[in-house]
């Protein structure tokens, strides 16, 4: 039996929740991001005829678009509509996958022994409009390669169906920056030996590809064929990351404790970022030296910005910790996590900051978590088995 994924994408979605909450906003350019030095979160279709797009600076998209509205932006407003759409869409899908704060994935494989599939995807997108007011778009194919890029294809408000025997024919014509793996750097490389579009890809053997690309090589010439099996993951907020610290010996040195939960923060964000989570909870866990323990906790507007929940993560602690006890344990948990591609506050910060993240994780990957750290947590040291392998080789 060919497996049926819908894939739904709500459209323009911060844009799409301030048009919400005020019309007037409707119909003109509209960015959302941060100030003349940040960046672009997302933006309208009226401001992409300009040639606008995420991720850009706020002073080019201008300069493209000089009429454009730009507003700071939300998160607190779009983490809660995105919550609205997931208990609908969890209330009906057999299986659904929360690929991002406004993506999903659904299996549906089955579902034609007892109504049509393409209907009844259709009735849930138009449920979603309804009651929450947003626009979303969706596709139905044999795979989440398939339908990802289908829904792109139909926006805005888009409803493809993309039945088996017509999954090549669909992909031929298109870009091979279609395919979601293929980034900057694989479009100029496949480009420079005139390989632009999916059909030309396909045609190309495995072997090539692998000696070009490397490891990924064969999984592009899959998806260039439409072949991909990896499943729809249930979605569930309960998944969480965490670390925490025992002391050999318990300590009242506020400053101590206070750099030890920076570090923490730092490694559990970059954990985040690199596995692409976002946190909406942030808790802290202490335990006193006669061992009893306390925890304190928060939600915050998705994110895996060190500097935003390093925030919470002081004042939970300043909160939490009133006894003037010595401590023996003290440790941070994240959880309400969320597949997220916002890896920092795009609101907030500026493109400087961007850059410097993105050199961070680049340096952690390659060296270990330690490689390059804030001087403020430095003195905490990860004890996990893999981080001192890592750190190691």
């Amino acid at each position: 039996m060919a497996r049926a994924i819908v894939h739904m994408d709500l459209d323009t979605f911060f844009v799409s929740c301030e048009r919400r909450t005020n019309s007037e906003l409707n119909g003109i350019p509209l960015i959302i991001g941060g100030g003349d030095r940040g960046v672009v979160a997302s933006c309208s279709y009226e401001a992409r005829k300009y040639g606008v797009r995420s991720a850009m600076p706020i002073r080019m998209a201008l300069k493209l678009c000089p009429d454009a509205k730009v507003m700071k932006g939300d998160m607190e407003l779009y983490s809660q509509l995105s919550h609205d759409v997931t208990e609908i869409l969890q209330e009906k899908a057999p299986v659904l996958e929360k690929a991002s704060i406004d993506e999903f994935y659904m299996d549906i494989t089955g579902m034609d022994k007892f109504h049509g599939s393409y209907k009844w995807t259709n009735e849930l997108a138009q449920k979603v409009i309804k009651e929450t007011g947003l626009p979303i778009s969706f596709s139905l194919s044999i795979n989440k390669t398939v339908s990802k890029i289908a829904t792109g294809e139909g926006k805005p408000v888009g409803n493809l169906e993309i039945p088996e025997q017509k999954v090549q024919d669909f992909l031929n014509p298109l870009s091979i920056q279609k395919i979601p793996m293929v980034g900057a750097v694989t479009f100029q490389l496949l480009s420079r030996i005139g390989v632009r579009k999916i059909q030309t890809l396909a045609e190309m053997p495995a072997e090539v590809l692998q000696q070009m690309i490397g490891k990924n090589g064969l999984e592009l010439w899959k998806k260039a064929h439409g072949i991909d099996h990896t499943p729809v993951e249930p979605y569930t907020e309960r998944k969480s990351i965490s670390t925490e610290t025992t002391f050999s010996q318990d300590t009242i040195d506020l400053a101590k404790l206070r750099r030890i939960l920076l570090g923490m923060v730092e490694k559990l964000a970059f954990q985040l970022r690199a596995e692409q989570w976002l946190t909406s909870t942030v808790t802290v866990k202490i335990r006193y030296a006669n061992f009893d323990t306390e925890t304190k906790q928060c939600r915050v507007a998705y994110t895996s910005a060190d500097h935003v929940l390093t925030k919470n993560v002081i004042e939970l602690f300043e909160k939490v910790y009133q006894r003037r006890m010595r401590l023996r344990l003290i440790g941070v948990r994240f959880s309400g996590l969320v597949r997220g591609t916002y890896q920092i506050d795009l609101f907030e910060d500026t493109q400087e900051m961007l850059s410097l993240y993105e050199a961070m994780d680049k340096m952690k990957s390659r060296y270990g978590f330690d490689a390059v750290m804030r001087c403020a947590g430095a003195h905490f040291k990860p004890n996990t088995k893999d981080e001192i392998l890592k750190r190691k080789k």
